[in-house]
């Protein structure tokens, strides 16, 4: 049922998938622009792979309290103001007239640009339950599928236009009017009576409950490692694309569009087998998928020391039907520990999350992006730990089950014997 009984409005799904679309084009719309930024403020490959980590960094950060304001005073004020900042933040950048501005402008961008994000999760749970939040979630994520391929090839299509600053000046105009239809069109879906008073105390203490919680932690880790084994391409899109393929800017849509591809099929399988497969059986499909495709990696670096197309890409279709196929449902199992701090359960997913992508665009993407080999062993890496952390919440599940079954028959035999 919804919590706030009022019918979900046909819009949200896209002003979600938008809001969820904001990461993805700050982070990848940037990279054809890479080597005009570096002549402009001359800088080496290695300080514009801080445009990323910035940008990620402060984005973890500020996502620890994006959630827990949007539980003291709403979703859709957090929200809106974040894109208003993230607006104003991208002006800036726009406009910056050195390195050192243009890196603050992406710090003030990262801390709003996860209000969309974290707070679009809460909004997701408040709204439906059970199967039908988890469809939501999938085609939020299918329509957000789009905007890793989207925003490269847009990016490079800027270039001729108006450099590097055009991607800054589009975001500015991009979140403005995003702001505009969620003032619109966007319900508040956690009323005053839900709320929690927002304080340094209050919140601390609501933290710390979360760490008590025996499955909270192999969720988090799970959840967190589900999408890190992709982003390490994602992240080494400009040296694969330009050096290990060494096309153009516009050969970027040759690593993007296989994991478009795969990230939509993987949505679409995970919205189908909301109500027809179990949350173990999804979650372990998608990390098996995701193996998988870690082995085609490994197998394809060694056949093919020198990257070749399309065959060293493939592999990345089934790594976003796998990443896809767990994401939604971890989410939800995760978000369903903690049912009246669902915003703050939502910043620390978001804060765990994006300080794993930005060490791994900030440390792992240039060590292990000088082949596919490296970047293959890297990857397989992040998905073993996400397959252990999900045995682990399962291990934790049953030692908790099985003693509250036990009790549950000791009353009931208690019941029986004892005389009335």
């Amino acid at each position: 049922m919804n919590p706030i009984h009022r019918p979900v409005r046909r819009s949200l799904p896209w002003l979600l998938a938008a809001l969820s679309m904001i990461g993805p084009f700050s982070i990848d719309a940037v990279f054809p622009a890479f080597p005009l930024v570096g002549a402009r403020f001359d800088v080496d490959a290695a300080a514009l792979q801080q445009l990323i980590s910035v940008y990620l960094i402060t984005y973890a950060a500020m996502s620890l309290f994006h959630g827990a304001i949007s539980d003291a005073i709403g979703r859709k004020p957090v929200i809106i103001a974040g894109m208003l900042v993230y607006a104003l933040a991208s002006v800036g950048a726009a406009m910056s007239t050195s390195f050192a501005m243009l890196l603050a402008c992406r710090g003030l961008q990262g801390m709003c640009a996860g209000a969309g994000l974290v707070v679009g999760r809460a909004v997701i749970r408040d709204s439906l339950e059970g199967p039908a939040a988890q469809r939501l979630m999938s085609q939020v994520m299918m329509i957000f599928g789009v905007a890793p391929v989207i925003a490269p090839m847009i990016g490079a299509l800027l270039l001729p236009l108006g450099g590097w600053h055009g991607i800054f000046w589009l975001l500015a105009g991009f979140t403005v009017l995003l702001a505009l239809a969620l003032q619109l069109f966007l319900d508040e879906t956690h009323p005053p009576a839900r709320r929690i008073r927002f304080a340094p105390r209050p919140l601390l203490a609501g933290y710390l409950s979360f760490g008590r919680d025996r499955r909270f932690w192999p969720l988090l880790v799970a959840s967190s490692v589900n999408f890190a084994g992709l982003f390490l391409y994602i992240a080494s899109a400009p040296r694969i694309v330009r050096e290990l393929l060494q096309l153009s800017a516009q050969g970027f849509p040759w690593l993007f569009m296989p994991v478009v591809v795969g990230l939509i099929g993987g949505a679409w399988l995970s919205g189908r087998m909301a109500e027809r497969r179990s949350a173990k059986f999804t979650v372990s499909l998608g990390y098996a998928v995701m193996l998988l495709a870690c082995a085609a990696h490994l197998l394809l670096a060694l056949v093919y020391p020198a990257p070749r197309l399309p065959w060293s890409m493939l592999p990345l279709i089934l790594h976003g039907v796998g990443v896809q196929l767990a994401f939604p449902t971890l989410t939800l199992l995760l978000l369903d520990r903690f049912p009246h701090h669902r915003g703050g359960i939502s910043s620390v997913q978001a804060f765990a999350s994006l300080l794993l992508c930005s060490f791994v665009a900030g440390v792992m993407s240039p060590l292990l992006s000088v082949s596919m080999l490296h970047l293959a062993l890297g990857a397989s890496t992040l998905t073993l730990v996400g397959v252990l952390a999900w045995w682990w919440y399962h291990g934790v599940t049953r030692q908790l089950v099985q003693p509250a079954a036990g009790a549950e028959t000791a009353m009931m035999q208690a019941e029986i014997t004892e005389p009335r």
